[in-house]
């Protein structure tokens, strides 16, 4: 009996121990699980909000430049086309930006008003790609816009292909140069100058291809082309009257125009004339001595 009453004891104990083990694990895990569930939760709340708040000012501060630049190699060119109150002017304006920007000017032509023609100016402008889309706005400001157009060209697998030949070609240089250093014979040290050469100069050749592919990333080039207002013609005329009036225009212009093409030739007229009128008097000549023998 006794040993029954110890048995159940112990049974007891055990299963009282069971169940404050079993309370006090749940307790740990249900505060381990809120914590990690605050923990998650503050992770999704504090890392995501702002990775979408980084994508949303992404698309909004973003620009193509930045694209441009750190995911791939883009040659930017363009034309531009203002029509300016005075074209000489704006031009001067259009270097300012331009060489505000970092950028230079290639080419730069400016045509003055005449009697005869309005001015005009035409630039070649370099402009740095990170700033092209803010110099833009700075020239669309100097007069009234025509058009514009922007032609992207994608060279990243043209670049890196000239990399990785740049340092191929510098790795054999560097052991011709290693070989050089060895040579035994002469015939050996011809053989490697010979073939050192032909490397080194193709490695400057691939290096100044590289160079310049590199200036045309870097910088954007645009066609600018300033034109004075009224360059575009008047449109045809569209009554009986102004119809009459631009027919009397152009019959005058032509008999101008026909004018001016008889003056050019009168003097060659002339001078046939003279010819003409020698050799007839040569050839009469000859035909009275024929019949007088």
């Amino acid at each position: 009996m006794r040993r029954t009453w110890g048995a159940i004891a112990v049974l007891l104990t055990a299963l009282l121990l069971a169940g404050c083990t079993t309370n006090s694990g749940s307790s740990v895990s249900t505060e381990g699980s809120a914590e990690g569930s605050a923990d998650s939760s503050g992770s999704v709340l504090g890392g995501a909000a702002p990775a979408e708040g980084d994508r949303a000012s992404g698309l909004v501060t973003g620009t193509t430049g930045d694209v441009n630049t750190s995911s791939r190699d883009v040659i930017t060119t363009g034309s531009l086309s203002i029509t300016a109150t005075d074209p000489v002017k704006a031009s001067e304006s259009a270097v300012t930006i331009t060489e505000q920007a970092g950028g230079r000017v290639d080419s730069r032509s400016e045509n003055p008003a005449t009697d005869v023609q309005p001015a005009s100016a035409n630039l070649t402008l370099r402009i740095p790609s990170d700033e092209l889309d803010r110099t833009l706005k700075e020239l669309k400001k100097l007069g009234t816009l025509n058009f514009v157009t922007l032609t992207a060209q994608d060279v990243t697998q043209q670049s890196q292909d000239l990399d990785a030949r740049i340092t191929a070609l510098t790795t054999s240089v560097d052991r011709l140069l290693a070989l050089m250093a060895s040579a035994t014979t002469t015939a050996d040290l011809i053989s490697i100058e010979s073939a050192l050469s032909s490397r080194q100069s193709e490695l400057e050749s691939l290096q100044s291809q590289r160079d310049y592919l590199a200036d045309q990333i870097d910088y954007s080039t645009v066609q600018l082309e300033l034109v004075a207002e009224g360059t575009v013609a008047a449109s045809g005329p569209d009554t009986f009257w102004s119809g009459i009036i631009t027919g009397w225009t152009a019959l005058v212009t032509a008999l101008g125009g026909l004018l001016v093409g008889l003056g050019v030739a009168l003097p060659w007229l002339v001078m046939l004339a003279i010819l003409g009128v020698i050799v007839l008097v040569i050839v009469r000549m000859f035909a009275r001595r024929r019949k007088a023998a």
